[in-house]
């Protein structure tokens, strides 16, 4: 008897701590809810918070941005946008396919799954991330419009080497004007530095940005009803 209550109080510190990992792991699906009308921010701009360094960001409601940035962002970075579940399973199966593993797969990632690593986890290739990347994009898709999850990316992604975040800040930065007022080859060239606005200026687009700016521009105009998903209110 002694030694089944002393087994028992030993078992407990484990269940504590199983109890605590489980809750980190759902709290984001908890969260995520609140974002239906809560204004988010990602977990690069609260670390920058945290340590003292610049952070710049702006909300704008997607109603006020340029419909030409939307359009240029999802022809870059997730054509499907509109109808894959938050995953895009052929586009993840062909950079699997294209990489060493799954940790590798960059191209694979859509709008929804880069919108729940910013919210929720960390940047940088890595297995762990991917695994927890992949289920909160699909419950992300779930539970938010299409329209709320581009709101909620164009405002949180990095978008410029000083702590810049959202389209506001990024144009503000890269044009000097609102992202109310940016036109589309503007928005090109924003899309074409999104993935890594530190190295990639808008402002000073290079040789690189620029013949991918004309790529995305021509796209997004050959396609007009690629955003559809994102009308209404």
């Amino acid at each position: 008897m002694a030694m089944t209550w002393a087994r028992a109080r030993g078992a407990r510190p484990w269940r504590w701590l199983l109890g605590l990992v489980l809750a980190v792991l759902l709290l984001p699906y908890a969260v995520t809810l609140l974002y239906l009308a809560v204004p988010p921010v990602s977990t690069l701009m609260a670390w920058r918070w945290v340590t003292g360094q610049r952070v710049e960001r702006v909300w704008l409601p997607l109603a006020q941005v340029a419909p030409a940035l939307p359009r240029a962002v999802i022809v870059a970075e997730d054509a499907r946008f509109c109808s894959h579940w938050g995953v895009d399973l052929r586009e993840l199966k062909e950079a699997i396919e294209e990489a060493e593993d799954l940790s590798e797969a960059r191209g694979g990632s859509t709008i929804t799954q880069q919108t729940a690593k910013n919210l929720f986890l960390w940047p940088g290739r890595s297995f762990v991330r991917k695994a927890l990347e992949l289920p909160l994009a699909l419950w992300i898709d779930l539970v938010l419009p299409k329209r709320r999850i581009m709101e909620i990316y164009l405002n949180i992604a990095e978008w410029g080497p000083n702590g810049q975040f959202g389209a506001e800040a990024g144009v503000r930065h890269a044009f000097g004007k609102s992202a109310r007022d940016v036109g589309a080859r503007e928005a090109a060239i924003l899309a074409a530095v999104l993935p890594n606005p530190v190295r990639r200026s808008a402002a000073r687009p290079g040789r690189g940005v620029t013949r991918l700016a004309g790529i995305y521009q021509a796209r997004a105009r050959a396609n007009p009803g690629l955003d559809d998903c994102l009308r209404g209110r």
